[in-house]
């Protein structure tokens, strides 16, 4: 007999085949390369009901999610079930606001390396910390996802939701920008707000161009491990100069990278 589901309406086992729909890459285990992708995942695990998420994953690997797209606050998904018509799945989630962004912004501003990766489209490891302590968590917290579904079935998240859940994961893998922009800061206009200078016009600051900001101290100590010598020259926008026809950035980074190699025997 088929399950019953919360209004009585008996839903048949097997789903509609759907052509053309989201099919998660992940064939095996959980999904979720990434750090950030893993940390969600981490959390959806631990707080949702194990079985409707391995029916989500298996809903997810068949292709059922017929689309989803990510926005301000909101993931909105339409998922093909046993019924003709996709159900509507809905995520819901804290968007933080200027203010908030601003400070956040700040924060990110003040560690140059985090600011530089940033800016050469990658996540540091250290971000989900960083928003944490500034009062504003980069990832869901337990209970604050409102999860939406438009199908019978009684538990919440159901394997619609589950399905898109892991999508969404599998989407944060390929863009890690899309985590800050369902906290409600799309991918350009945070890199836009973070090359802009926080500081005095660069005029006004002629005169102590050369003076070491930061002390002596500060300069000692070992390079984080993770962070790949020619950083810089990926952050900057590439100059439109060539050498012998040969682009500069290719010509400077094997400078850069010898800057980290230990020195020779001679």
């Amino acid at each position: 007999m088929s399950p019953v589901g919360r209004d009585g309406w008996f839903e048949a086992g097997t789903p509609i085949k759907v052509e053309g729909g989201i099919r998660a890459r992940g064939r095996r285990g959980t999904l979720g390369e990434k750090w950030w992708s893993r940390r969600f995942v981490d959390i959806l695990e631990r707080v949702c009901d194990a079985g409707r998420l391995a029916r989500g994953r298996a809903y997810a690997r068949k292709g059922q999610v017929v689309s989803m797209s990510v926005g301000d606050g909101i993931v909105a998904a339409l998922v093909q079930g046993s019924r003709p018509e996709p159900y509507t799945v809905e995520i819901e989630i804290e968007a933080y606001g200027h203010d908030a962004w601003a400070l956040l912004e700040g924060v990110i501003a003040g560690q140059a390396g985090h600011r530089a990766r940033l800016l050469a489209g990658e996540m540091p490891t250290e971000l989900d910390a960083l928003f944490s302590r500034a009062g504003f968590p980069l990832f869901p917290e337990q209970g604050e996802l409102e999860m939406t579904c438009g199908c019978p079935d009684w538990g919440n998240p159901c394997k619609h939701v589950s399905a898109v859940l892991y999508l969404l994961a599998e989407a944060f893998d390929d863009d890690p920008f899309l985590v800050l922009a369902w906290r409600g800061k799309p991918r350009e206009q945070l890199l836009d707000d973070l090359r802009i200078p926080a500081d005095e016009p660069l005029e006004d600051r002629l005169a102590d161009f050369y003076a070491l900001n930061v002390s002596a101290a500060r300069l000692k100590g070992p390079r984080t491990p993770d962070t790949p010598p020619d950083l810089l020259l990926r952050a900057l926008e590439p100059p439109k100069v060539k050498v012998r026809h040969i682009p500069l950035l290719d010509l400077l980074r094997p400078a850069y990278r010898s800057f980290t190699e230990p020195p020779g025997d001679g």
